[in-house]
Order: C-alpha cells, then sequence, then structure tokens
C-alpha cells in the first residue's frame, strides 16, 4: 500500500558500505515506492564523517538534484568541487564527465540529504574515477544497489556490433 507521507524518522533503511571499505558507506531510505510515485525518484541518505555514498558518477538518461538537510561536505561536480551546508541544493543534470557527480562527508557529524531524480529507464550510469560504466533499471525496491544494477563493465571489454551472430 502506498501512502502520500512519510516520515524520515521512520523510513525503511539499508546501508550500502562495501565490506572493509573506510571510504564508502551510507544508509538510504528510498522512499519513491513508499509514497506511490512511478515517474519521481527519492531517497533519503545519511553518510557519516570521512564517506561517501557512491562512486564519482554521471547519468546519461536521469537528471539528479540533492538538498542538504545537515551536516556539511563536499560536493564534486565534473572538474569543480563545492562546499555544501545544510540549505543547499545540488544539481546534477544527465550528461558525461562534465556532470559527474559526488557527495562527500568533510565534516565532524552525519551529513543527511535528500535525493531526487528524474526515472528514465532504461539509465546508463559512467564512473570516471574508475573507467566503469553500468546499465541500470530504474524499478522500485528496497536495495537499489541490487535491484538497480544489470550489468557493470568498462570499454575494453566491449563487443563488436556483429559479435555472435550467424552472419
Amino acid at each position: 500500500m502506498t501512502i502520500p507521507v512519510i516520515n524520515i524518522d521512520d523510513k525503511q533503511a539499508f546501508s550500502n558500505q562495501p565490506e572493509a571499505s573506510t571510504r564508502f558507506g551510507a544508509t538510504i531510505a528510498p522512499l519513491s515506492g513508499v509514497l506511490g510515485m512511478q515517474g519521481l525518484g527519492a531517497m533519503f541518505v545519511t553518510v557519516e564523517p570521512g564517506r561517501r555514498a557512491f562512486p564519482f558518477h554521471s547519468h546519461l538518461g536521469n537528471d539528479e538534484m540533492f538538498l542538504i538537510l545537515e551536516g556539511e561536505g563536499t560536493y564534486r561536480f565534473g572538474d569543480d568541487e563545492f562546499a555544501v551546508r545544510e540549505g543547499d541544493v545540488c544539481s546534477a543534470p544527465r550528461g558525461g564527465p562534465d556532470t559527474a557527480h559526488q557527495l562527500i562527508n568533510t565534516g565532524t557529524m552525519p551529513l543527511k540529504y535528500l535525493g531526487v531524480s528524474t526515472l528514465n529507464d532504461p539509465d546508463i550510469a559512467e564512473y570516471p574515477d574508475s573507467g566503469k560504466f553500468a546499465a541500470l533499471g530504474i524499478a522500485p525496491g528496497p536495495n537499489l544497489l541490487e535491484a538497480h544494477i544489470k550489468h557493470i563493465g568498462r570499454r575494453e571489454d566491449a563487443h563488436d556490433y556483429w559479435d555472435g551472430e550467424d552472419l
């Protein structure tokens, strides 16, 4: 059942922290599905000091926006970095490396923000720091990393268009 109002203190969240990582990890509460939204994504994210929720990335198919609710940090955007704090809104329009983005908690308290996005399906994410790309399926679910990532690869692993076809 969907409801039209949810309090972020009552959210159902999951951790996306990789084992043995001291750089990445956050608590993420998907909100869209609970609220019945199908064309607009939303999630509440809490990042502890010194960490990042996600790798530096861009989306080819979806726009994102982040509203900083508490704490402070650094917003990487393309080749630039911006100090952010409570009340700031960060834009992440779709595009290539020039719109790649990442929020880093550089403060001493948890960084809490609301992430909002379009839900164009499918989407392709590119990761400039690691040279990867990911094919994403945008579908509501409790764990966005498991539900959404369909394939991760690198350009050097690419095949010819006709590879494997009976020519």
